[in-house]
Order: structure tokens, then sequence, then C-alpha cells
């Protein structure tokens, strides 16, 4: 399986958004490269750098959807829930010896690009102009520049 590469129909308008999306593919393709070298201790460390960094966007996001009033949140919600328990079963079985790298690579490939042309697209409308708003409050203090900074730094 081939690196990931974006495209632009990808791009869901939000550059908050479509960064953090490009940080989770930077992630896939790092694990790509780990399982190349059969390298175990990489892709543990990889695979757990992107359970991480996924936590914090889906965290990012679904605050987005409700501060919008986005009326689907649960539901959106409930896709993230079962896609962490679905990637947490892939970290025990890999913590316990087996090798999951290639059939983890698979599903997040698949994952990822379905995740952001399907679910994602649906709340843009309701959250673009909202993200709007925010990325226009330029100062320190803004619900952008804390949030950013509360689930990413």
């Amino acid at each position: 399986m081939a690196y990931l590469t974006w495209s632009r129909d990808l791009d869901t308008g939000i550059n908050e958004i479509d960064n953090q999306h490009k940080q989770i593919m930077d992630f896939i393709n790092r694990l790509h490269d780990a399982r190349q070298h059969a390298d175990r201790a990489a892709t543990i460390g990889v695979v757990d750098d992107l359970v991480e960094y996924t936590l914090s966007h889906f965290a990012f996001e679904e605050c987005l959807m409700e501060d919008a009033g986005y009326e689907f949140v649960r539901g959106h919600k409930k896709v993230h829930e079962l896609f962490v328990r679905r990637v947490a079963g892939f970290q025990e079985r890999l913590k316990r010896g087996d090798d999951i790298a290639h059939e983890l690579h698979a599903l997040l490939h698949r994952w990822l690009f379905s995740h952001i042309r399907h679910d994602d697209h649906a709340y843009v409308g309701a959250v673009r102009p909202k993200m709007k708003a925010l990325a226009e409050e330029k100062h320190e203090g803004g619900w952008l520049s804390r949030s950013l900074r509360r689930f990413f730094g």
C-alpha cells in the first residue's frame, strides 16, 4: 500500500481541521515506514502517537460541532467512539506481540479518506461560519487560540 497523499477533495475549507487531517495522514505514512522496515518499536511509537493525536483531533472537532449547533453531533461522536474502540483493539493486539501493522495501516487508509469525504464534509456547512468568526479573534485569549493550545499544545 502506497503513501497517502492529500488531494483537494479532502479539503473541508476549515484550515485548522485540514491541517489536523494532514497530520493524521503523516502519522499513517510513518506507520507505513515502520511497517516497511519491520521496526516493531517504531510501529508501537507511531500507533501510540497516532491514537493520542486522533483523540485530541476528535475532541476539537466535536467541540466545534457542539458550539456551531450541528444537529448530527451525537451521531458523529458515535462514529468517533467506534473508531477509537476499534483502533484501541489493534493497539492492544500490537502490545501483546501480534503483527497488526499491515491490517491497521489498511484500516486507517480506508477510514481516513471515507470519514473526511463523508462524515466530516457533512458538518462543514454548520461549522465553517462559526470557525470564520472564531478565526477572526486574533488576540491570544480567543476561543480558537485557547482550544488549539488545549487540544494540541
